[in-house]
């Protein structure tokens, strides 16, 4: 097995920390919403991504129903699986080792991994599993600290801490907004969901967004 990269392993742990810091704010919004520390925790544990925890805690927070919930997770979620694809020629895994590397499938172990591409493809599978590997122990680790401080608090609603699931989603958009077509694509998408607000269903309007979004490519792969 080729050794590991000094610049590979760096970047790995950067982005492992960064982003496993932020599972602080979950923990915190899981407790606000209602869960319990142990359902909080187990969320992170066996889902692992970060834009489909937020969406279910947020939407059945608000009073959405489970299907709602887990039907606006699974759309957020389907992006891992186009990762897979990506990854699945690069790492050559099977059994459980594919399991397991289909559960740190991720936008940071991908992007890292592709990241590494002009090192070479041994860079590219240790960029991947150091830096899934990282997140999901980072993650799951501030996850119990921000649900052990929501609790601690008291109740964590006087806080503020509700807040914590829409400021999630606007960190993972904001710096996807690159161009015209992105940002076109936001604005219809925040427009639509305070429009369906008020007469349905707490998830519908980010699944509506979703199907925005489907109507959006098809209209510029035409």
């Amino acid at each position: 097995m080729s050794s590991v990269n000094r610049a590979t392993v760096t970047t790995s742990l950067s982005v492992s920390f960064t982003v496993g810091l932020y599972g602080t704010a979950f923990g915190a919004a899981g407790v606000a919403a209602g869960f319990s520390i142990l359902q909080t925790c187990l969320l992170s544990l066996l889902t692992f991504s970060g834009a489909s925890q937020f969406a279910v805690v947020g939407v059945l927070g608000a009073g959405g129903s489970a299907i709602s919930g887990i039907a606006t997770a699974s759309l957020l979620g389907i992006r891992n699986g186009l990762y897979g694809l990506r990854m699945a020629p690069i790492l050559k895994v099977r059994g459980v080792k594919r399991v397991v590397a289909a559960q740190i499938t991720i936008d940071e172990s991908t992007g890292v991994a592709i990241g590494q591409e002009d090192l070479g493809s041994g860079a590219m599978k240790h960029g991947f599993w150091l830096t899934g590997f990282g997140v999901y122990f980072f993650w799951n680790l501030f996850t119990l600290a921000g649900a052990l401080g929501a609790q601690a608090m008291g109740d964590p609603s006087a806080w503020g801490l509700d807040a914590a699931v829409p400021a999630a989603f606007l960190g993972l958009v904001w710096p996807r907004l690159h161009g015209n077509f992105e940002r076109a694509l936001a604005v219809s998408a925040v427009l639509l969901s305070l429009a369906l607000t008020p007469f349905v269903a707490a998830g519908i309007p980010i699944i509506a967004t979703a199907l925005l979004a489907v109507a959006f490519g098809w209209k510029v792969r035409r």
